[in-house]
């Protein structure tokens, strides 16, 4: 049987450039959840969450209402001459982003508060700037939060089906993935076909984690 490598290059692509931008966004909203103390932290790290409890259709569908040509981020991208972002390559990075944001946001997160205030305080009576104490003290430290929210913002994606199937549909080299090309197999009886890609996904899963861990208990190691 032959391997539709363009749906698998799609896949790696969707991941890839998801986890790039959920690292560029997620990295200054964990910093900012880490260090806030505001009343409504908390109410925006809620939002930031909710996928994790959320249907992926009920995400989905909503999503599809806003960029529509009729909702209020679909009017703003047709204004703009973009026009509407589902059924297209960048509709399902956005649907992405939303749906695996917790996965990489907890993470670094919990790094951030894992490492606590003294490694600042201590930069900072050593006149370093907040920017320098950030990128040469507070990334260093939560090294080990940003590659599990690498890892596990990348392999959610390349998992993602209810809110890649509502946003972006089927469609060949455009939007359709490894999960909706397994689905489209089994709804056709191409069982020799849904098996090979299902296989797939459950060894690279296991690898995917089996990885994880290897790398957090060696990080761990070698901050002892």
């Amino acid at each position: 049987m032959a391997v539709d490598w363009l749906t698998v290059w799609l896949t790696l692509k969707l991941a890839t450039t998801t986890t790039l931008v959920l690292l560029l966004l997620g990295t200054p909203l964990a910093w900012w959840l880490a260090n806030s103390r505001a009343w409504w932290t908390e109410l925006i790290g809620t939002l930031v969450a909710l996928p994790l409890v959320l249907p992926p259709t009920v995400l989905g569908f909503y999503l599809l209402l806003m960029l529509g040509p009729d909702g209020p981020i679909g009017e703003l991208t047709l204004a703009l001459g973009i026009g509407t972002l589902p059924f297209t390559f960048a509709g399902l990075v956005v649907g992405s982003v939303i749906y695996s944001l917790p996965f990489v946001v907890q993470p670094i997160r919990n790094a951030f508060e894992a490492m606590g205030e003294r490694p600042i305080e201590v930069a900072a009576t050593l006149r370093a700037s907040p920017l320098r104490r950030f990128f040469t003290v507070a990334l260093p430290l939560a090294r080990p939060g940003f590659l599990t929210g690498a890892v596990l913002g990348f392999a959610h994606t390349v998992g993602e089906f209810g809110v890649i199937l509502m946003i972006g549909g089927n469609i060949p080299g455009q939007t359709r993935v490894i999960s909706v090309a397994i689905y489209d197999h089994v709804e056709s009886l191409e069982w020799t076909q849904a098996h090979w890609l299902s296989g797939g996904m459950l060894l690279f899963s296991f690898l995917v984690v089996y990885t994880m861990y290897l790398t957090e208990r060696r990080l761990r190691r070698d901050r002892a």
